[in-house]
């Protein structure tokens, strides 16, 4: 049996910086190479040019120039050639000579660093070439060194021993140099990265912080402990995700609890019909036509109030869904008027319609149904037959000139005690007068549900011994309506 071999993992903080020191390396040797590139360059036409101007200012020399001990024309070759040796200043890594006959005549002065006669290969290369040859610049490669070189045939009419002018760079010590500065910037370059580096693995650390602290903190979070949180410091972009992280652990908390307090709920709501009916048809006697009818009609009733309890349940857990709503344009006043008949089925009570908002505005009509039907529901179970039931719509404004749809059902029952009035928006909550009915005490859980679903709020105002009023407000964003 082959077991396939698990991935190393590579953390984020090793791939950033490998990501970074990459791109600094490859900008440091682009940048590099582009630099020793464009220094050969310059060198190899610095050093042209420089041995170029002293051959024209060689021959300028010998055109128009007077022998200092004659003051008259030049008229040996040797002499010529000793002037301008003096008038040459060799720069750095430079030197020369002054051959007459094939013969070393002169060398340069002793202050300068290049002695060109001790180089015998060169030597002899410069007294290889023929007088009468052309001057250019060539490179020369001897044991000793790479040069840079010219020679200048000297040849008047008026001496017949040529003499010759050399001239080199010792192009190997200027490239020495160079490279002497661009390993200085390889060594440079090499700590910048690694500071670079260094930086970066600190900067890095601190950005991730709250990433490690997540995991962390995920790896704490359990089914039955969902408190942990990750502290929030700064005020840059990963403290806003520390903290919408938070509201997300906040929102599954509570989902959770939910979900909990939902499994308690609905287990206990089922428990006791289950156990109603197991009991009477364990002591149901089947021989017994009546005892058979009494507890069919019991188990019936139980199954019902079972299903209602199930699909109040479907109807809450789609809550939740983005499709729970579908909001279009609707008259409120007709809907009203339409919620009144059906709200009439429901009891016999003196049905009215308190005030009618005539006004269109985009809101789902059969949640909104729903919502007042269960509220109306709700007015004729705690209220007595004949009494007064009003349904009324307003848009109202406040201060701040925002308008809410505001939707309501009056009753003139026995209303709802202080103690109860938050306790019976919860799930499977009840008052103390939850014994005058049967339900499964998600009724008003259900329009909290749909106020939320359409933005807005359900609240109830109520006197005990005098009635109740259940309110819906509904925000409308696009501020008072026309009628």
């Amino acid at each position: 049996m082959t077991t396939k071999p698990m991935k190393r993992r590579v953390s984020i903080r090793t791939r950033v910086l490998s990501g970074m020191i990459i791109l600094v390396g490859l900008a440091l040797a682009v940048s590099g190479t582009a630099s020793y590139v464009l220094e050969r360059h310059e060198l190899n036409e610095y050093i042209d040019d420089s041995l170029s101007r002293t051959v024209e200012e060689f021959r300028l020399l010998a055109e128009t120039g007077v022998d200092p001990t004659t003051r008259e024309d030049f008229t040996r070759a040797e002499d010529l050639l000793y002037t301008a040796m003096q008038r040459t200043l060799p720069a750095r890594h430079q030197g020369m000579l002054g051959l007459s006959a094939d013969q070393l005549q002169w060398t340069a002065p002793a202050n300068v660093q290049l002695r060109l006669e001790d180089d015998p290969e060169f030597f002899e290369w410069a007294t290889s070439n023929s007088p009468d040859a052309s001057v250019r610049i060539t490179n020369v490669e001897t044991a000793m060194s790479s040069y840079r070189a010219v020679v200048v045939p000297i040849q008047l009419s008026s001496d017949p021993k040529p003499a010759r002018f050399v001239l080199a760079y010792d192009y190997s010590a200027e490239v020495r140099q160079i490279n002497t500065q661009f390993a200085v910037f390889i060594g440079v370059g090499l700590v910048v990265m690694l500071l670079a580096g260094g930086a970066a693995y600190l900067v890095v650390g601190r950005m991730l912080e709250p990433i490690r602290k997540l995991r962390d903190t995920a790896r704490q979070i359990s089914e039955s402990d969902q408190s942990s949180r990750i502290e929030v410091s700064g005020h840059d972009e990963f403290a806003e995700l520390t903290v919408t992280i938070n509201e997300m652990l906040d929102r599954l908390e509570a989902a959770l609890n939910s979900q909990r307090q939902l499994l308690d709920d609905v287990g206990h709501e089922l428990r006791t019909p289950v156990t109603i009916i197991r009991g009477h048809l364990e002591l149901m006697d089947s021989r017994d036509s009546e005892d058979v009818e009494q507890t069919k009609e019991i188990s019936l009733d139980e199954l019902k109030r079972m299903s209602i309890l199930i699909n109040d349940l479907m109807t809450l857990a789609g809550a939740n869904r983005a499709d729970f709503v579908s909001s279009k344009p609707t008259h409120v006043g007709e809907l009203m008027d339409e919620i009144l008949d059906k709200a009439r089925a429901l009891g016999e009570r003196d049905w009215r319609i308190g005030n009618r908002a005539e006004v269109n505005i985009a809101l789902d009509a059969s949640r909104i149904t729903q919502a007042m039907l269960q509220l109306s529901a709700n007015a004729v179970k705690f209220s007595d037959k004949g009494s007064r039931i009003d349904l009324g719509s307003a848009v109202i404004t406040d201060a701040h000139n925002e308008a809410t749809l505001r939707l309501w059902v009056h009753d003139a029952g026995v209303g709802i005690a202080q103690e109860d009035r938050d306790r019976i928006f919860e799930r499977f909550g009840r008052g103390q007068n939850s014994d005058r009915a049967s339900g499964s005490g998600l009724g008003l859980n259900i329009v909290s549900a749909i106020a939320a679903s359409h933005g807005g709020i359900v609240w109830m105002d109520s006197v005990p011994g005098s009635g109740s009023t259940f309110y819906i407000d509904i925000p409308l964003a696009e501020g008072v309506p026309s009628e």
